[in-house]
This record gives structure tokens, sequence and C-alpha cells, in this order.
């Protein structure tokens, strides 16, 4: 008797473990069309570009065509096209060029959408109209926004940039002020300032989450020890945006990293390769240069490059929710 008293719990407990994995599975089952399509849609053909990465492949070089419908060009390359990325001209350009994008968009971004946060976390008359009118250029799509500065505002005859210039000058009693190209004189600086127009409200809207996620016991201590508005932004306010910060900017990161519209709507690279970063240049190798083995290497490089990018914002966001739920 005292045997099988011993013995018996073990196979229910099986039982359980067994109708617990059943009912996982049974939980799971409705997610497994979206998983096998994700995989399907996505790695499928990321799978696919790093095989065409390993090829020497430009359909403009002569050759008889195999039975898979490729030419003689069509020759193993292993990394070779990876060390051409990063050894060629024209590449290592517009991996310079990526980076500086990148960095200043986040940066400026990051700063001014900080002060607007900050600024509206506070209340005013008219804090709600603020907010959506500080919203709405995200929200207008992005090759709409290029087209909106090149025309509107950066075109030298009819452009909003020169027309106040203008006005200014006249003002001061000339007939008319300097006429300036400001995408061929300042490339660059064109497509940076497009672009921390249209990301700037996406950072304002994180750290205007963090700014009310603030503890107001911590701020109420603050001020019955008579710190002023200063003090408590940079001993208190800004310690607990940090997490904040980060996830903006790599979340940022992530997205100008692939800025493909800015380029060719208002700059298409130019002039010369000032403003041509990885994306842009990846559309020239592959639909200009028929390289397809190059395009598809400098492809994976970005994409690898995302996912670095993408795994610090996924540890600043678990950390965020691991923080919150410790309170």
């Amino acid at each position: 008797m005292t045997a099988q008293t011993v013995t018996a719990p073990p196979p229910t407990r099986r039982r359980e473990q067994t109708m617990s994995t059943r009912e996982r599975w049974r939980r799971r089952g409705p997610l497994m069309p979206a998983l096998i399509f994700t995989i399907v849609v996505t790695q499928i053909p990321f799978l696919l570009t790093i095989a065409i990465s390993s090829l020497h492949w430009n359909v403009l070089q002569p050759g008889d065509k195999n039975f898979l419908g490729m030419g003689k060009f069509t020759s193993f390359a292993g990394l070779g096209n990876y060390g051409i990325v990063f050894t060629d001209d024209r590449l290592r350009t517009a991996v310079i060029n990526t980076i500086v994008l990148t960095v200043s968009v986040v940066l400026i971004s990051a700063v001014l959408g900080l002060i607007l946060a900050v600024l509206l976390d506070r209340k005013f008359p008219g804090r709600g109209v603020a907010r959506t009118l500080l919203i709405a250029p995200f929200l207008v799509m992005p090759v709409a926004s290029a087209l909106l500065w090149k025309h509107a505002l950066y075109n030298p005859d009819y452009g909003l940039l020169n027309g106040a210039l203008n006005w200014v000058f006249q003002l001061f009693g000339a007939e008319s002020g300097p006429t300036k190209d400001w995408v061929s004189g300042y490339p660059m600086s064109a497509v940076v300032v497009a672009l921390v127009w249209q990301w700037t409200p996406f950072m304002m809207l994180i750290l205007l989450a963090g700014l009310q996620s603030q503890p107001g016991d911590v701020l109420e201590a603050a001020k019955i020890d008579r710190a002023d508005g200063f003090q408590t932004f940079r001993f208190i306010t800004l310690p607990h945006l940090r997490q904040y910060l980060e996830l903006s900017a790599l979340l940022g990161s992530i997205y100008v990293l692939q800025t493909f519209d800015a380029i060719y709507t208002i700059t298409q690279g130019g002039p010369g390769s000032a403003t041509t970063n990885l994306p842009y240049e990846i559309y020239l190798t592959m639909f200009r240069k028929y390289d397809y083995g190059q395009a598809a290497a400098a492809g994976v490089v970005v994409v690898i490059g995302s996912i670095i990018v993408a795994t610090f914002a996924l540890r600043t966001i678990s950390s965020l929710f691991t923080e919150e739920g410790n309170r």
C-alpha cells in the first residue's frame, strides 16, 4: 500500500504535463499561419539574397546561359563582394554618408524632440492643438515630405526659403536678396533638415511618454528640498529619460539607416556622390550597373547593421518594461 501510494503521483504529473503541452500548442496554433507567412515573405528572400551575394553576377557581361538561365558570369565569388563593399571607393563613400546622415538626423531630432517634449509636458492653453500640429510632420508620407521640401522650400526660383530671404533683404532697403540653390549648394544639409523635420515628432512622442511616467512623489520631494527647475531636470528628469533617449535613438537609427525616399527625391545622390547612402547605392548597383552580386552584398550589410541596432533597441524596450513592472 505504501509503495503504491508513493508511485501513484508520477503518472498524474505526466498527464498534467502532457495536457499543459497540448494546451500550449493549442494556443500557439492560430499563430502558425502568420509565422509561416512571415518566414516565406522575409526569411526566404533574405537567404536568397545571401546566396546571390556570394556570386559574380552582372547581366551586362556576355556569356552563354546555363540551365538555370544564368550566364558564365555567375561564378562563385565567396566573400569577394563583401570585400568590394568595404574597399571600393564608391561604396565606402556610401557607407560614410550613411553614418553621417544617420548620426546627424538622430542626434538633432533627439535634442529637438527633448526640448519640445519638455515644453509640451507643461500645462498651457491650446496644448492639445500644439501636440497635434507638432505630430503632423511624422504622419506625412516620406515621398510627399521630400517633394514638399524640394519644391516648396528649396526651389531657387519659387521656394519659400529664398522668398523669405528676399523679403528680409527688402526690409533693409535692398532690391532683392541672394538666390541660393540649397540642394546643389548644401546637399547633405538639405537632406538632414528634411529628415529632422520628419523624425523630430517621433522622438518627441517617446520622450513625452517618458516625462509623463515620472514618479510624482520624487518630483514633489525635489520641490520640498527647494530644487530649482534646472536642478530637477538635471538630477531627476534626465536620468529618468536615459532609457527613453536610448530607445528613441535606436529606433530612429533603424529607420534613418534605411532612408531611400528623401535621397532619391531631393538629391538623387548628388551632386556627385555627396548624399549617396547605402540603400540608394544598392539601387544604383542593381538597376544601373546590373551587378546583382554586389547589390545583394551591400543589402546584407544594411540588414546586419539594422539587426545589430534592433537588438539593442529590444534590450532597451525589455528593460523599460521590467522597470515599469517592478514599480
